[in-house]
């Protein structure tokens, strides 16, 4: 595998993103070792996808209502002009129920949606496409993607898009959305410094309330990093914190913090060792201290995996980083790709795309939960079958201690799964 991703393999185009036997392919033969077993959970299965509801849920995380209706997206399925359909918008009602609001074309409107949605009083969501716009066949032909609001009823109006120049290209990580309304999200090629990167090494982006874009940060490949995937989260003071998969330097992806007067500041590089490589596409998640925790898909030190299994770490106000758990493979998990959620108590939950049981040697992914004294508990291990198989997106956790999330393989139709997991 590359040290440093390429926009190859992170593709902002309408084709499919890598299958799962291509991702599955970069893991060794895992042996399956012991690990501690979970007190019983009751799986749901809610929903199977079946392309027209929606296809291979990526980094699509959910947000949630005041009447606990949840909202994501997924990237393929449904219409439009793109390889395997060009995504959909949807709701999940409290019982389970999913509602398509919005199917993406790949033209103007966008296509392929990618990364957590922002929700505001009024039941407008917010999101990023990788592909479509009004900039047509540039960026590949298949268009530099956009910013898109849907309203409650399920209109969809671009609020932006991308040239694939100056402004980015391929926005993956969707937004987050201030006090004020502006909207910030990272876009993970094109930028200034197009001769690099193949395209672009990414931007950090505003988009204020009169639809006008500002670039924060331009990527340049060097110790600030490149290529930043995932998206932001704020301190809730303006300052923005975010990840780049790859560059810093060793070329393995940085932590990185830009605050409210513009200063960029890497907090962490990574080493490619035991303290991690390449974050993962999740957004990082921030305590009430400051500390700031993440995974990496890669890196940790484990023999089992090619480049090592992934880690949980965490990175102190200092940029100090202390790895909470190195993943073995097998049964405890391997390649971690989503972003980590928080109970009350401190404790982190989150999916590993692989490991655990079924799928052949390589695992089908597990959902585990990480405690504050460092004991991680595999909480349910996907099969393979119609609970679904290799999740990658985040997992959203209600307040009466209930998980959600979705698979990107597997279920009846081998097209995914939203599902719910019970304590």
């Amino acid at each position: 595998m590359n040290r440093v991703r390429t926009q190859s393999s992170i593709s902002t185009m309408c084709p499919r993103m890598p299958s799962v036997a291509w991702a599955l392919a970069v893991l060794l033969v895992i042996t399956v070792i012991a690990t501690q077993s979970a007190p019983a959970q009751t799986f749901n299965l809610l929903q199977t996808l079946k392309y027209m509801n929606g296809a291979e849920s990526y980094d699509n995380s959910f947000v949630q209502d005041g009447t606990g209706n949840l909202y994501s997206t997924t990237p393929y399925g449904a219409l439009g002009q793109c390889f395997f359909g060009c995504g959909i918008v949807f709701k999940l009602s409290p019982t389970g129920k999913q509602t398509v609001l919005y199917r993406f074309t790949g033209k103007k409107d966008g296509g392929m949606p990618h990364g957590p949605m922002a929700l505001d009083a009024a039941g407008n969501l917010y999101g990023t496409t990788i592909a479509g716009g009004a900039s047509g066949t540039a960026c590949g032909g298949y268009g530099c993607g956009t910013l898109f609001k849907v309203d409650k009823n399920g209109k969809e109006t671009v609020l932006y898009s991308f040239k694939g120049g100056k402004d980015g290209e391929g926005p993956f990580g969707g937004v987050i959305r201030d006090s004020a309304g502006n909207l910030y999200g990272t876009a993970q090629n094109g930028g200034a410094f197009k001769s690099k990167c193949g395209g672009g090494c990414g931007t950090v982006f505003k988009l204020d309330t009169s639809d006008k874009l500002t670039v924060l940060h331009t990527f340049q490949a060097g110790t600030d990093g490149e290529f930043p995937i995932a998206g932001l989260i704020s301190d809730g003071k303006g300052n923005l914190f975010g990840t780049t998969s790859g560059s810093g330097l060793l070329g393995d992806g940085t932590v990185f913090r830009l605050t409210v007067s513009g200063k960029f500041t890497v907090l962490h590089a990574f080493s490619g060792g035991q303290d991690g490589q390449y974050p993962s596409y999740g957004t990082l998640l921030l305590d009430a201290s400051g500390n700031l925790y993440g995974t990496t898909t890669q890196g940790g030190g484990s023999t089992h995996c090619d480049g090592g299994c992934g880690v949980v770490y965490k990175v102190d106000k200092t940029g100090k980083e202390i790895v909470l758990h190195r993943f073995a493979g097998g049964a405890d998990g391997a390649t971690p790709y989503s972003a980590l959620v928080q109970d009350p108590a401190g404790n982190l939950y989150s999916t590993t795309y692989a490991g655990g049981t079924g799928c052949g040697s390589f695992g089908c992914g597990t959902v585990f939960k990480l405690d504050t004294a460092g004991k991680k508990t595999v909480l349910y291990r996907f099969t393979g079958g119609k609970d679904g198989a290799t999740p990658y997106a985040e997992l959203f956790r209600d307040t009466k201690g209930n998980l959600y999330g979705t698979t990107y393989g597997a279920g009846a139709a081998g097209l995914g799964t939203i599902f719910k997991l019970t304590p």
